[in-house]
């Protein structure tokens, strides 16, 4: 096989054989079984001597066995640690870095889709004087509300939707296939959960959320669907904050 290798490319090594002395030694045994005459003890010579390079075998052959084995290992083991970072780096590719839920590319690729496919309930809410308690607090404690709100939102949406954070203090929640009715009750949980929540210093205080609701049919463009409900959302800011309005009605 060297020599074969050494033939498409001339400049490569040839790898030495591992086995020349067991070749030898089946060669030499060959000729002393092809004599016609030979006493016992040529025969136990060369018995012996195979036996000893048959040893000198099986131990290559076990140590060649081993390297391959922890050669599969190791193989393996980095296809594993590639696969782990391929599904890491899809997550932050589609999810938000300090809250977990779909970033703003992702919740408008999969309300686009949805929309296309069975239509949806969108809901957009936004975080009442959030930049008060930025001013007052500072950004980390801005950050610690900002969680807060996606742990009300995820034990209310669980699995019935798909929130998404579209902006610093701007979420949007998708319903696949839902009804109105069914959009208003989760934003109103939504609105609620956020309201009783208790957040920790230095912020100490009630952080209400407006909410906005739009019911779309199959076939309605990410656009339309979200200026909707934003206008909704809109009102619900006019018309005195930590409310619900809906989309036509406002």
């Amino acid at each position: 096989m060297a020599a074969s290798i050494a033939s498409r490319d001339p400049s490569s090594p040839v790898a030495p054989d591992l086995f020349k002395s067991e070749a030898e030694a089946l060669e030499q045994v060959r000729a002393i079984l092809a004599l016609s005459h030979a006493d016992a003890d040529v025969y136990r010579r060369s018995l012996s001597g195979l036996a000893s390079h048959y040893e000198r075998l099986m131990r290559e052959t076990r140590r060649l066995i081993g390297r391959s084995d922890r050669a599969e290992r190791e193989m393996n083991a980095l296809n594993a640690q590639l696969q782990t970072l391929a599904r890491q780096l899809e997550y932050r590719a589609t999810h938000d870095a300090l809250t977990g839920v779909l970033n703003r590319g992702a919740i408008i690729d999969m309300a686009a889709q949805t929309l296309l496919g069975t239509g949806a309930v969108m809901i957009v809410l936004d975080i009442d004087h959030f930049k008060q308690v930025n001013d007052a607090f500072g950004h980390p404690a801005g950050d610690a509300v900002i969680q807060g709100i996606v742990e009300c939102l995820r034990r209310i949406v669980g699995d019935k939707g798909a929130i998404g954070r579209v902006g610093g203090e701007e979420f949007t929640v998708l319903i696949p296939g839902g009804h109105l009715a069914e959009g208003v009750e989760l934003a109103e949980a939504m609105r609620q959960a956020v309201a009783e929540h208790v957040f920790g210093p230095p912020v100490s205080r009630v952080i209400t959320a407006s909410f906005g609701v739009s019911a779309n049919p199959v076939g309605t463009c990410f656009d339309t669907a979200y200026g909707l409900a934003d206008t909704a959302l809109y009102h619900a800011k006019r018309q005195g904050r930590n409310r619900v309005e809906v989309a036509g009605e406002a």
